[in-house]
């Protein structure tokens, strides 16, 4: 079962600290079955609960899942391997276009922000004890979602969406809790669920968002919140559409005990319009970050839901960082109220780029997809046969297996970086390597 590996330890933190270090050295592989408790106990010397308490810590933890009579094995990737080791490593000369950069021509300038910051605080430095959200960024980013038709609640600010998005999380759930995600989708997102002990339940989602028997497949199944990228979404550029959004609020209203969790990350630089689906359930949040229309090292999101959802992760925001740095948000303020970032040609340009490309792989007869934002998806056969063909003829392009569960293989293609006069050559380098794959739906 283990091969030669012996796992040792009294206490259950041992046992469980023992596997947690062969998974990491490699002694004990991805999918190795572990043994049953009652054997590993009689092996070990210890009572069977003993083994039972180490084997949830290591699911909490995300080294292992169980599935029932079948045991419990190694996860196929532990959650201590990020899905960023799946990056390709891109030679001298090899034209990037899967890094999932914005472009940074779009990008705004950060000095006179950063100084007009500086002089704010001059006059009135950030001290201990006061409001950890600047008023100003409050009642911007409130006058904005309002306008956006998102519902009225607290506004907190976080460390970016992800940072705000397991604050949520946490403040709800408890290990070994289901959560339904996108499939495929943010790598991050998809890393953090099993990081925190939770269980990811896949979705499956088409150019307008998840699938709503999808979704209610989840829901029936058992999931206790719901994650859904509202525009831009990574790697298909997905965005719901208002007609998707109200098949989905009579989904999720039947299941009114969810947590629902929206993420627009592509607020600032995508010109689809917003469609939220809160509030249909008690618990929600909507989160909204400034890093791919401002800078990725802004590392600043809005963050606002119901009032227990707010009072429990700004409580507990409180006792860990404390707050964001209010000169991080005083940046933002000025870059907000000085028109720093044109969203509408943001949008333009990432348009105008994404929907050649889109439509320059279709007349070559691959199917692409890409609704919003700077990510195209294109679906493969077969995911390393593409990556390397595509290297070979010098792209580089991101593999699908950073993004997907149970998701076909794909590709992921960034047009952030190319110019016009390249996307023929892009689409020509594409349509050799993995020809022609029908499908209109990604899971």
């Amino acid at each position: 079962m283990l091969g030669e590996y012996r796992i040792v330890g009294r206490r259950a933190s041992e046992i469980a600290a023992d596997v947690e270090r062969a998974v990491g050295t490699g002694e004990l592989e991805p999918g190795q079955l572990l043994p049953p408790l009652r054997e590993l106990a009689t092996d070990l010397g210890v009572n069977p609960n003993t083994v039972a308490a180490a084997y949830r810590l290591l699911r909490d933890r995300g080294v292992i899942e169980t599935s029932g009579r079948r045991g419990s094995r190694v996860r196929p990737r532990p959650a201590s391997t990020t899905r960023d080791v799946q990056r390709i490593d891109v030679p001298a000369g090899v034209r990037d276009i899967g890094d999932g950069n914005p472009d940074p021509a779009l990008l705004p300038p950060l000095a006179d922000a950063l100084a007009a910051a500086a002089r704010d605080h001059a006059e009135h430095p950030a001290l201990y004890g006061e409001d950890p959200v600047d008023p100003d960024l409050a009642r911007l980013a409130r006058e904005a979602l309002d306008a956006d038709g998102v519902p009225d609640g607290p506004v907190g600010v976080f460390s970016g969406s992800l940072d705000a998005i397991e604050r949520v999380l946490a403040a709800h759930l408890r290990p070994g809790d289901a959560v339904a995600i996108e499939d495929p989708g943010w790598g991050a997102l998809l890393d953090l669920v099993p990081a925190l002990g939770l269980r990811p339940v896949p979705m499956a989602l088409d150019d307008e968002g998840p699938l709503p028997e999808a979704v209610e497949s989840a829901l029936a199944g058992g999931a206790r919140a719901l994650v859904v990228t509202c525009r831009a979404q990574n790697p298909t550029g997905a965005a719901v559409s208002s007609a998707r959004a109200d098949a989905l609020r009579e989904v999720v209203a039947r299941h009114p005990g969810v947590l629902l969790i929206e993420d627009d990350h592509g607020h600032g630089m995508v010109d689809v319009p917003l469609a939220p689906l809160s509030p249909v359930v008690e618990h929600w949040a909507f989160v909204r970050s400034v890093a791919k229309a401002y800078g990725p090292d802004l590392r600043l999101a809005v963050l606002t839901g119901d009032t227990v959802t707010m009072d429990r992760v700004r409580g507990r925001q409180r006792l860990g960082p404390g707050w964001v740095s209010r000169l991080l948000q005083r940046t933002v303020v000025h870059l907000w109220t000085s028109g720093a970032v044109d969203s509408a040609r943001v949008a333009r340009s990432y348009g105008e780029r994404r929907d050649t490309l889109v439509r320059a792989l279709r007349r070559r007869g691959v199917a692409a997809h890409g609704r919003s934002g700077f990510s195209v998806w294109v679906p493969v056969p077969d995911e390393t046969a593409a990556v390397a063909r595509l290297l070979h003829a010098g792209w580089a392009v991101a593999p699908g297996a950073r993004f997907r569960l149970a998701s076909r293989p794909g590709i992921r293609l960034t047009v952030s970086s190319l110019a016009p006069a390249e996307i023929g050559s892009a689409a020509d380098a594409v349509a050799a390597a993995v020809g022609s794959v029908p499908g209109r739906r990604y899971g």
